[in-house]
């Protein structure tokens, strides 16, 4: 008998999000599709779900660990646990000079792109644990890879800022911590490249389905998969 793989995708109602929640639900899984917003978080699923696919609206503020608190208690009473877990919620953080940046303009990016991801786990962990083969992924960025930010190559070609890179790398820490301590969990950060999203106001030269393979890929390793690294579309990258 083939069990239903359940998968959680936060910031879902859009965007690499979306096309995660699309690409996982037509292979058959049941994906919660998880935002803030009821009415684009309700809308997305509904569209999602007119084929067959399995696709279920939670909702989830990263930001509140109430929030994260509640949309375990539904996953829980639905499914009893949680195979694959995806933080995919950030926000871009402001766009100003690092000289012009104060500790108090990154509190809000921090909170959803670090601060997020913690809570998510935190609810979300006794039933990740219910699961054979658990997984968590964590949608990270290049800008978050000490590496490539200063490659001379990749100079002048992305203004500095403080919020975004510092969340992106503070979250690929996140990831080699929880993979060395959670041994029956299989962690992993991932790369999409620079893909056209609300997010970079679809500057980027990649598609929605270029940018959510690496993560669709990580999302279906098994028990003898990689733990604690980072990964793009065309393997790992560097730090």
């Amino acid at each position: 008998m083939t069990t239903t793989t359940i998968a959680l995708v936060t910031g879902a109602n859009k965007g690499l999000g979306r096309e995660t929640a699309r690409r996982l639900a037509v292979s058959g899984w049941h994906v919660f599709l998880a935002a803030r917003d009821e009415a684009l978080g309700s809308s997305a699923a509904a569209e999602l779900s007119a084929d067959g696919a399995q696709v279920s609206y939670i909702p989830l503020d990263v930001t509140s660990q109430d929030s994260a608190d509640a949309a375990a208690g539904i996953v829980r009473a639905a499914a009893g646990r949680l195979d694959v877990l995806i933080n995919n919620a950030a926000v871009a953080g402001p766009d100003a000079h690092p000289a012009d940046t104060r500790a108090a303009d990154l509190r809000a990016v921090f909170d959803t792109n670090v601060f997020g991801p913690i809570r998510v786990i935190t609810a979300f962990l006794p039933l990740l644990r219910a699961a054979a083969n658990p997984r968590i992924v964590m949608v990270s960025s290049g800008m978050g890879s000490i590496a490539t930010t200063t490659d001379p190559r990749w100079k002048d070609l992305v203004r500095p800022t403080l919020g975004y890179p510092a969340t992106k790398a503070a979250l690929n820490m996140l990831t080699t911590q929880y993979a060395l301590a959670l041994g029956d969990i299989r962690v992993n950060a991932v790369d999409p490249g620079y893909t056209a999203t609300d997010l970079n106001g679809h500057s980027g030269f990649q598609s929605l389905r270029e940018g959510t393979d690496a993560i669709v890929e990580l999302a279906g390793i098994g028990p003898d998969g990689p733990t604690g690294g980072f990964f793009d579309r065309n393997g790992p990258v560097p730090w």
